[in-house]
């Protein structure tokens, strides 16, 4: 995809996300997530959610921040800016991705204009509270408080951005904690019963049909409820859930929870929105 402004990515299998990143190039793809770490390049851009971001670890304070415990310093995400503050040193923006909110800065260089207008003490016009914008830059803290320090930030101008950065932020994470796909995605386990079951439902999906396997009854109805009724690409809220499927709404929360940890759903603008994952 191209993000503009000469930001574009590749296929994950040639050179890596995020226009030649390099986080799964095809050279490690008979090893494990965790081989060859220590020679990733720390500029290396990660896509990831704005709780990646406040879960980040940090061994010390002067050590760089890692996310599933690979060291990050070039990040990108996109989020719904809340709040704009204009200071004569830097504009704070306030995004929020419905994962959590997190500040990020831009400073203003007095004797410079970028691109987008920056350099009057005034944010870019196209970026105003309650839009959605992407953010290139690097994690930071300062006084026990994390913020992102912007390298780049600009409006979303097609909202299929914002799903397809949640898509490759999951594929990313779910690299680097339960390793490569199989070449092909070979169907495991015992077959029948259960297995057909699954593939009537769901479109002889062999990854859902072997992650429905793991989840209960209540779980399986929730999903079926996201993969049939008509919604927006903001998914649907826990209570329309809750009304289709005719379940209580504890119910519908808890099976959400178990489809979350299974990485088979998302959520979008709040923690009880949720959208389905494509296989």
């Amino acid at each position: 995809m191209d993000y503009g402004g000469g930001y574009s990515t590749t296929s994950y299998g040639a050179q890596g996300g995020m226009g030649g990143g390099g986080f799964v190039g095809g050279s490690q793809s008979g090893s494990q997530p965790n081989a060859g770490r220590s020679s990733l390049s720390k500029d290396t851009l990660r896509p990831c959610t704005i709780k990646q971001v406040l879960d980040a670890s940090q061994p010390h304070p002067d050590a760089d921040f890692k996310i599933d415990d690979i060291e990050v310093q070039q990040l990108t995400f996109v989020g719904q800016i809340r709040n704009i503050s204009t200071q004569a040193t830097n504009i704070t923006y306030k995004l929020d991705d419905g994962t959590g909110t997190v500040e990020v800065k831009q400073w203003i260089d007095a004797e410079a204009t970028t691109s987008l207008g920056v350099g009057d003490n005034k944010p870019p016009t196209q970026l105003v509270e309650g839009e959605w914008a992407r953010v290139w830059g690097r994690l930071k803290a300062f006084n026990n408080r994390r913020h992102v320090g912007a390298h780049v930030i600009r409006p979303v101008a097609d909202k299929m951005e914002i799903t397809y950065h949640l898509l490759e932020a999951t594929y990313v994470h779910l690299y680097f904690t339960r390793g490569p796909l199989e070449p092909g995605g070979g169907k495991g386990g015992a077959a029948g019963g259960m297995d057909g079951q699954m593939d009537g439902q769901y479109g002889n999906n062999d990854a859902a049909s072997r992650q429905m396997g793991n989840v209960s009854a209540n779980a399986r109805r929730v999903f079926q409820c996201l993969k049939e009724l008509p919604q927006s690409n903001e998914g649907l809220h826990v209570q329309n859930i809750a009304a289709h499927v005719r379940m209580p709404l504890n119910d519908v929360v808890k099976a959400g929870d178990e489809l979350l940890e299974q990485s088979m759903i998302f959520t979008t603008v709040d923690d009880h929105t949720w959208a389905m994952l494509e296989f």
